[in-house]
């Protein structure tokens, strides 16, 4: 399962995010949300598999974001041009729709 969400994280274009439960739902099971939320805290490369482009269901962005907390990955994602206010991304502009 790792594997299937590590690579997903390489399909996501830049300038956009994806939700927890849209990885969950990408491997099957919507209820796995949280399950993939521990993956990513486990990511084993920042580089190759991009996790700061995960955000909940509300657009809100990881308070403990595995590699340098919430404001590394707002820096992270305004390097691509998505827009982070109150800690928040708007889902409707940013979100990746396959």
């Amino acid at each position: 399962m790792q594997e299937k969400v590590y690579n997903y994280l390489m399909t996501i274009p830049k300038g956009k995010v994806v939700t927890y439960k849209q990885i969950a739902e990408y491997l099957g099971n919507a209820r796995l949300a949280r399950v993939v939320g521990n993956i990513l805290h486990n990511n084993p490369n920042e580089l190759k598999y991009p996790c700061y482009k995960v955000v909940n269901s509300k657009g809100k962005l990881a308070s403990n974001y595995a590699f340098g907390g919430i404001q590394k990955q707002k820096e992270k994602l305004e390097s691509e041009n998505i827009e982070v206010i109150n800690n928040r991304v708007d889902l409707k502009k940013y979100k990746y729709i396959e």
